[in-house]
């Protein structure tokens, strides 16, 4: 991919400026190049992201295509058959990304077996045709079999199931690797400044080239806002902060596990990093409403505490150093529930007074089919022939050679626009995460990217600086 900057965009028209390179922004992007490219309708695609692209809450979360097996029990069916149906799309769209995923669940009582054996068998009962694997009731015996670190004391038995993961970061720059190889224009650190809407319907748009710091104006016929968080429409929306700690190694099986707390949340032990997943092992994740901003996203010590906590009931003698943290804010569509957890994941598309088209809400897992759903009122309003031109769910995304260790940061500065020593370490890969790292041992990554960007002695101190030190 090749960024598109002050330069080369100053004075340009486009017919879809699309704000926000998160993965509802780059799913925006591929649907309607994808489109445009199929037809003899041409389409300027311009995506401008203020920071890197997935490096918001589409590269900080828990790593999973799911249904969402805890949203049964606030009778959201809808919303679990569509995202099951959306895993089974994706697996066969990005099976290099997206793996299936054996997950254990462990009971601690015999109401929970009951309660949450029903769930796991209405859950495979919504998936139907789309079902992955199958679901295995286990006594207490055989669950010590698959964990046998786990709590014994209490354990009624425990069942599995099959959900997906995903490399989250990677997944939304493949998405836009493929939007970008079929016509479209991404800039990444540029800022939407301002939005002026002139007589003839089309938009003035100031732009901000955080690089070169210059500011610039474009025309554009349509603006989609996929910018979660930073969305001009925040009285529509309720700000969840989700975190996540990194440990080291915890699961013996390879699986993950899913148990339902008390407390009505469900928390996720996941095999994770490198590129057999076994280096660490995430876990996450919290629900809370925040209240400040959203560039102030941080975990607080009591979701440490907590979610540590949580580790030690289940596995009393495991190792819960924290490696790394990070949190990001889920931008939910604001409804009358009465905890950030019971709030809804469904989604809400639709056009604001002054004709802005807003993407909001939803799950990463169903990211493509509100994609889909955006595109088709984005084109009845500005290209008719391409209304009802669904081509992503029988598109797969094209999968580039992977790259090794050795040639990764060429590959990140050369195809995907890392401009950063964050975003090498936490977008195209996941090797901040993966250790307790020191600004010394990370001196030669940086030297590296240096090298290919031009970044003096300042800069390349600056960038390490930049890296945030875990909180234990």
């Amino acid at each position: 991919m090749k960024r598109s900057g002050a330069e080369e965009l100053r004075g340009a028209e486009v017919d879809a400026l699309i704000l926000g390179g998160g993965i509802n922004g780059a799913g925006v992007a591929r649907d309607l190049a994808l489109r445009a490219s199929s037809s003899s309708t041409p389409m300027r695609i311009l995506l401008v992201e203020q920071n890197h692209f997935a490096s918001g809450t589409s590269g900080k979360n828990s790593h999973l295509i799911h249904g969402g097996l805890r949203y049964l029990k606030n009778f959201q069916f809808h919303l679990v058959r569509e995202s099951l149906r959306e895993r089974a799309t994706l697996l066969k769209l990005a099976p290099h990304l997206v793996e299936a995923l054996p997950l254990l669940i462990p009971f601690y009582s015999w109401f929970d077996r009951f309660l949450y054996s029903v769930g796991i068998a209405l859950y495979s009962l919504l998936a139907g045709k789309h079902k992955i694997g199958t679901i295995e009731f286990l006594s207490a015996a055989k669950t010590l079999a698959i964990e046998p670190k786990l709590e014994r004391k209490g354990l009624r038995g425990g069942a599995g199931y099959y959900d997906c993961r995903v490399e989250s970061a990677r997944f939304v720059l493949e998405n836009l690797q493929d939007a970008y190889s079929h016509g479209a224009q991404l800039a990444n650190y540029m800022r939407a400044e301002s939005f002026e809407k002139q007589a003839d319907g089309w938009w003035l748009v100031r732009l901000h080239d955080r690089l070169s710091e210059e500011s610039f104006t474009i025309r554009a016929r349509k603006i989609v806002d996929t910018m979660g968080p930073w969305s001009g429409e925040k009285d529509k929306l309720r700000l969840v902060r989700g975190s996540h700690i990194v440990i080291p190694p915890v699961l013996d099986s390879g699986k993950a596990m899913a148990y339902f707390g008390t407390d009505g949340r469900i928390l996720f032990l996941i095999p994770w990093g490198g590129a057999e997943h076994n280096k660490v092992t995430l876990v996450g994740t919290t629900d809370l409403d925040h209240d400040g901003g959203p560039d102030q996203v941080k975990i607080s010590q009591d979701e440490i505490d907590y979610l540590r906590g949580r580790v030690k009931f289940l596995f009393p003698d495991a190792d819960r150093t924290v490696l790394a943290t990070f949190s990001s804010l889920r931008p939910l569509v604001r409804d009358d529930a009465s905890s950030a957890t019971s709030t809804s994941r469904e989604h809400r598309i639709w056009n604001s007074d002054d004709g802005i088209l807003h993407v909001t809400g939803g799950k990463y897992t169903t990211y493509r089919v509100m994609s889909e759903q955006a595109v088709d009122l984005l084109t009845h309003e500005i290209a008719p022939p391409l209304e009802g031109l669904h081509l992503t769910a029988m598109t797969p995304l094209r999968a580039p050679r992977r790259p090794d260790d050795s040639t990764m940061i060429r590959f990140a500065v050369e195809q995907e626009m890392a401009l950063s020593l964050r975003d090498l370490l936490y977008v195209s890969t996941s090797w901040g995460y993966e250790r307790a790292w020191t600004r010394i041992a990370l001196r030669p990554f940086a030297t590296v990217m240096g090298e290919r960007l031009g970044w003096g002695a300042a800069k390349i101190e600056q960038e390490l600086q930049s890296v945030d030190v875990p909180q234990c």
